[in-house]
């Protein structure tokens, strides 16, 4: 039964993100909008799903050590594990504003975090909380950040390729936006839950899959929503997913989760958050100086490598 579940759940996975890309890309060029910007914003928010859900629900169960860890382990993975394996499967190119605006814009998102979560390690309260207030103000700076893309997308659509099978009409695209995230969303539950049951059978410790299964397990619809993307030449919704889905994992999720309930930073140390910075940090250099605007095949083996490292780190630790 699980192998089954492994197998539909793959291919669900696969559906859904054909879908929404065809879908994401309609809506850009329907609305004059660019496809990163719409892969930032209406992707970002439909991959996340996942994590919006067990974020806040361990939030209200009281858990914040697994609502912050899921949005700082789903961010590390975001860039580490699927730019990396997506960039050596075919290189991801940046753009200047992606350069000049959206990496500065995901970086600073982070380096926020690490402010208003390790208050009591940076200025010496005692512990370290994201408070009620904290969260009001990521979930404005969301609001700020969505009415800023959404006004510097605007006239930045493409022209539609020759024999794209995009929607024409904007309700169907949208459509395709909604079955694509369902089917990304039901897709990674059944991968997970099946892979979950194999790593059990196999004699694999319940820390592993935890760590390993669970965290690599709601990032699936990001990785897909961007490797699917990046084969047919889109790099701007693959891309925007990306880092829209890491400032939406911050802003938005844990400013919604915090505001709820005060989360306190226990298992989350500093180096965690350390590594969740680096990785926006790599990109940059990447993007300035190494790859010369493109992330390489070799830069996504490093960058794999990195994740793989950390996750050896974790299990070592």
């Amino acid at each position: 039964m699980f192998v089954l579940q492994i197998i539909v759940g793959l291919v669900l996975l696969t559906l859904g993100a054909n879908l929404l890309t065809e879908g994401a890309a309609a809506v850009a060029k329907r609305l004059r909008l660019s496809e990163f910007m719409i892969g930032a914003t209406i992707v970002a928010v439909g991959t996340s799903t996942p994590e919006l859900v067990v974020s806040v629900q361990s939030a209200i169960q009281g858990q914040a050590d697994v609502s912050i860890g899921n949005v700082v382990g789903s961010n590390i993975f975001n860039i580490y594990a699927i730019l990396g394996l997506t960039s050596i499967v075919i290189p991801i190119a940046f753009t200047r504003r992606n350069v000049r605006r959206d990496l500065p814009i995901c970086l600073g998102v982070s380096l926020l975090l690490c402010l208003l979560a390790l208050d009591g390690t940076l200025w010496g309260g005692g512990y370290n909380i994201l408070s009620r207030v904290d969260g009001v103000v990521l979930l404005l700076l969301y609001v700020l950040f969505l009415w800023y893309m959404i006004r510097s997308g605007r006239g930045d659509s493409e022209s539609e390729p020759e024999g794209s099978k995009a929607p024409k009409q904007l309700w169907v695209a949208l459509l395709f936006i909604v079955l694509g995230v369902c089917g990304l969303v039901v897709g990674s539950d059944m991968f997970l839950d099946g892979s979950i049951e194999l790593a059990r059978r196999a004699g694999i410790s319940e820390a592993v899959i935890g760590i390993v299964f669970v965290a690599a397990g709601t990032s699936l619809p990001e990785l897909f929503a961007s490797l699917v993307p990046a084969l047919k030449g889109k790099n701007d919704i693959a891309l925007g997913n990306i880092l829209g889905s890491n400032v939406a994992n911050i802003l938005l999720i844990l400013g919604l989760s915090s505001t709820i309930t005060p989360l306190r930073l226990g298992g989350i140390s500093a180096t965690d958050m350390a590594v969740m910075v680096s990785a926006v940090v790599a990109l940059i250099l990447s993007a300035r100086f190494v790859g010369r605007n493109r992330i390489t095949r070799i830069e996504g083996v490093f960058l794999f490598a990195v994740y793989v490292a950390y996750t050896l780190w974790l299990l070592g630790a």
